[in-house]
């Protein structure tokens, strides 16, 4: 047991210094990802009334947080989107798919729910990470790349329908 959580500690660890690394190295300039969606559209998406999106913290554009009106709902906690360069997209569904694999390849009963499957139709390529009850949709047109993730207790096809409406919606201001 605690090696499956060491391989799951260090797979995170790696994953996350490969994305900050990839971002770092490719000079792209900081985007503010708050210009992506509305407080309207995410309110729509969700059924739940939705406070205005903020960047946490308020110095880091590349990402946005919406959070419900009035503090969490029974249901949803949060929606996030996070710019990311096209070559960190790239990086991270290979990560993504190598860490799936070596956990089948153990045995690991985690494997199981965790899955990363392909997006159509959504900018010049898409997939969906899913781990558990968690997803999220990695984006990519042209140089620039994104994440929509739902924070939720839904079914996961709901999750992934929900994000790819608001992947839809962002790519119209890009």
């Amino acid at each position: 047991m605690c090696a499956k959580n060491s391989l799951i500690v260090f797979t995170t660890a790696v994953f996350v210094f490969a994305m900050a690394a990839v971002s770092l190295a490719s000079g792209a300039p900081p985007e503010d990802s708050c210009k992506l969606l509305t407080q309207a559209q995410v309110t729509a998406v969700l059924g739940v009334p939705m406070g205005a999106g903020s960047h946490l913290p308020p110095t880091f554009l590349k990402t946005c947080t919406w959070a419900p009106a009035g503090g969490a709902s029974q249901n949803v906690k949060y929606v996030t989107i996070s710019y990311q360069s096209s070559d960190s997209f790239g990086a991270t569904k290979r990560l993504a798919e190598q860490t799936e694999a070596a956990m089948k390849a153990q045995g690991d009963k985690d494997a199981a729910p965790m899955a990363n499957a392909s997006a159509s139709g959504i900018g010049d390529g898409a997939f969906y990470t899913t781990m558990g009850g968690y997803t999220g949709l990695l984006v990519k047109k042209g140089n620039t790349a994104f994440k929509v993730a739902i924070y939720a207790t839904l079914p996961v096809e709901k999750l992934k329908a929900m994000e790819k409406t608001l992947a839809l919606d962002a790519l119209s201001e890009l």
